[in-house]
């Protein structure tokens, strides 16, 4: 199993992602620099533990960029062509949204992420070093991702406590808009909702009991990343939110109609699919490793990692070797061996052929 050792970091924006980013890698071992848009939260970060220096570092290996959406790829293509640095590092992001940055990018050291990590607390004050344990982290490599790039982002992020899965950059855009960005307006639309009532029943958020603060939790955070994300994702959220409208309306149906079968069937429905969600987090207790021939050329990485991603299957740990005899090499993946058929027939099916062993 490969783990990225501790090396030299930049972290832009030191808000509550780019702020737990800097703190996690210091906590590791790693030497982080890093900076603000506004120069006293650079000096925050510093104070608080999240940034050893303010400012770049030419030496860095690599560089999340944490800003908002809007900034991201131009801060990204700046640290990528500077010609100052003393070595050309891997960049990475942290942005809700994929494909419009990914397609702004378009540089092979460039690997579009996204961590499905927050808090309701605001900027700097709510970052902290464990934040991104257990959590999803999506990465989204193209048919131009550099492999040894995509593997060391994967291995870095992987090291403070994620769990990795890799999607297109339009499949993640796609799928964030069901389970995050739909998610965070209908718990502002209800939270404002109760808000208005209550100007007139003040009796009524006192009666909020957990279900409703389990619901509406998301909406005390920070505003003002969401109408970049909602900009930007603005399709695949419209079509979720029509969705949900429809359900909505069928769920307004069977409640005016007294329909107790129907209800007790969408809600029993929704209560086992609430019950099998994945946990998160939890490591198996056998694993397999797949050893899959490529050929070097673009597009190996993004469709192999994008097969695993669309199965569902979370792939532990990834590494290439590279052939002595030419544009060849063979691309390791350690997954779950309950799940390892799957994949490797899965691959077959694209033309690979992949081996399997059991790890002990």
């Amino acid at each position: 199993m490969t783990t990225a050792p501790a090396g030299r970091a930049v972290v832009v924006g030191t808000g509550l992602i780019g702020g737990s980013l800097g703190m996690a890698l210091r906590s590791r071992g790693w030497h982080v620099a890093g900076w603000d848009a506004d120069e006293d939260r650079s000096r925050a970060a510093v104070r608080a533990g999240a940034l050893d220096t303010a400012g770049d570092d030419p030496e860095a290996d690599i560089a999340f960029v944490a800003t908002p959406s809007s900034s991201v790829a131009a801060a990204a293509r700046a640290l990528l062509a500077d010609p100052a640095r003393s070595r050309r590092p891997v960049v990475t992001d942290v942005s809700g949204v994929k494909a419009p940055i990914v397609a702004a990018v378009d540089d092979p050291r460039f690997v579009g992420g996204h961590p499905m990590a927050g808090s309701e607390q605001v900027g700097l004050d709510g970052a902290y070093a464990e934040l991104f344990t257990g959590a999803v982290w999506v990465l989204t490599p193209t048919p131009r991702t550099d492999l040894p790039a995509f593997a060391y982002v994967r291995d870095v992020v992987a090291s403070l406590g994620a769990d990795v899965v890799a999607l297109s950059p339009e499949d993640h855009d796609r799928l964030v808009a069901v389970v995050s960005h739909v998610p965070h307006l209908v718990a502002a639309t209800l939270m404002n909702a109760a808000a208005h009532d209550a100007e007139h029943d003040a009796v009524l958020l006192r009666l909020a009991a957990g279900g409703f603060r389990d619901m509406t939790r998301v909406a005390a955070g920070h505003p003002g990343i969401w109408p970049d994300v909602s900009a930007d994702n603005a399709s695949a959220i419209v079509g979720s939110l029509d969705r949900v409208i429809e359900d909505l309306r069928a769920m307004r149906k069977r409640v005016a109609e007294a329909d107790r079968a129907g209800l007790l069937d969408a809600l029993g429905r929704a209560s086992s699919a609430r019950r099998h969600l994945p946990a998160r987090g939890a490591r198996p207790e056998r694993l397999t490793e797949l050893r899959v021939p490529v050929s070097d050329r673009e597009g190996v990485l993004a469709e192999i990692t994008s097969v695993a991603g669309d199965l569902g299957i979370n792939i532990y740990d990834i590494e290439i070797a590279h052939s002595a005899e030419g544009a060849r090499g063979v691309l390791l993946l350690v997954v779950d061996t309950d799940e390892a058929s799957k994949l490797k027939d899965a691959v077959a099916a694209r033309g690979y052929r992949a081996t399997a062993q059991g790890l002990s």
